[in-house]
C-alpha cells in the first residue's frame, strides 16, 4: 500500500523510503523502531514546547514588544526546519523540538495580535482546536471513521486545492489590486473558512493513520519525532483557521 498524507510533512517520500529500508532487514530491535506510544509521547513534548514558547511570546507582547516580529521570525525559521526534516527525516530528533520552539513564537505573536483586536478569541480558538482533536482521535480510535484509499485521495486533493488557492491569492496580491474572497467577513468568506477547517480536521485522521502504519512497518525510532512534527503542523494549521473564522464572526457583531 502506498502511504500518502496530505500533510506536506508526513506526505514526503521519507516514509516510503524508510519503509523499504526496514522491510529488507531480517532482525529489528523493538527499542530501535517506531511505536505509536512513542510518537504520541513525542507529540506531547512538542506541544508543551510550543506552548511554552507561545506563552513567552505572549508575555513579551503584553509588555510592549511588537508581536508580529516574533510571528514573522518564527514562521520563517519554522518553515526552514520543516524543509530540512522533509528532505532529511533522520534529523527530526533535533529539528522537531526546534520547530516547536520557533512555531511557538509564531503562534504566540499571531495570538497576541488577534487577542488585541478581539478579546477572548484565543481561548475560544484553543478550545475549538482541542475539542476537534479529541473528537477526531476518538472517531479514529474506535474506527467510526476509517481511513480508506478513497478517503485519503479526497482529503489530499482538497488540501492541495486549498494550498494552491492560498498561494495564487498571495502572489496575485503583489501584482494587481486583488481581494481574495476568503478575506473579509462575508458569508462566502465564512463559508470558505468553515470548509478549510473541515479539511484540516480530516487531515488529523490521515496523521493518525500514518503514525499507526509507521509503527506497523517498523520504521526507525527517529520517525517518531518526524511523525509528531507532522501532527503538530496540522494542529497549528487548524488553530490558525479557527482564529480566522472566529475573527470573521466577531467582526460581524
Amino acid at each position: 500500500m502506498n502511504l500518502k498524507s496530505k500533510n506536506p510533512f508526513l506526505g514526503s517520500k521519507a516514509f516510503n523510503n524508510t519503509s523499504r529500508t526496514f522491510e529488507d532487514a531480517t532482525v529489528i530491535s523493538y527499542e530501535e523502531t517506531m511505536t505509536v506510544s512513542g510518537a504520541m509521547n513525542k507529540s506531547f513534548i512538542l506541544l508543551a514546547t510550543l506552548l511554552f514558547s507561545a506563552i513567552g511570546t505572549w508575555l513579551l507582547a503584553y509588555n510592549g514588544y511588537n508581536p508580529m516580529l516574533f510571528a514573522i521570525g518564527g514562521a520563517i525559521v519554522g518553515f526552514v526546519l520543516v524543509l530540512i526534516a522533509s528532505f532529511k527525516p533522520e534529523t527530526s530528533t533535533w529539528v522537531a523540538p526546534g520547530y516547536a520552539l520557533f512555531e511557538g513564537l509564531f503562534i504566540g505573536g499571531i495570538s497576541a495580535f488577534f487577542e488585541a483586536a478581539y478579546p477572548g478569541i484565543v481561548i475560544q480558538a484553543v478550545s475549538c482546536t482541542f475539542v476537534t482533536f479529541i473528537i477526531c482521535f476518538a472517531l479514529y480510535k474506535y474506527q467510526i471513521v476509517k481511513v480508506t484509499e478513497k478517503f485519503k485521495s479526497v482529503v489530499i486533493a482538497a488540501t492541495f486545492a486549498i494550498a494552491t488557492y492560498y498561494l495564487l491569492s498571495w502572489i496575485l496580491s503583489f501584482f494587481i489590486n486583488f481581494e481574495p474572497v476568503h478575506r473579509g467577513n462575508s458569508l462566502m468568506s465564512i463559508g470558505i473558512s468553515v470548509f478549510v477547517i473541515v479539511i484540516a480536521s480530516l487531515n488529523l485522521f490521515l496523521d493518525f493513520d500514518q503514525i499507526e502504519k509507521g509503527a506497523e512497518r517498523n520504521y526507525p525510532k527517529y520517525m517518531e519525532w518526524f511523525s509528531a512534527m507532522g501532527l503538530m503542523i496540522t494542529l497549528v494549521w487548524l488553530y490558525i483557521e479557527f482564529l480566522r473564522l472566529l475573527a470573521k464572526l466577531s467582526s460581524r457583531d
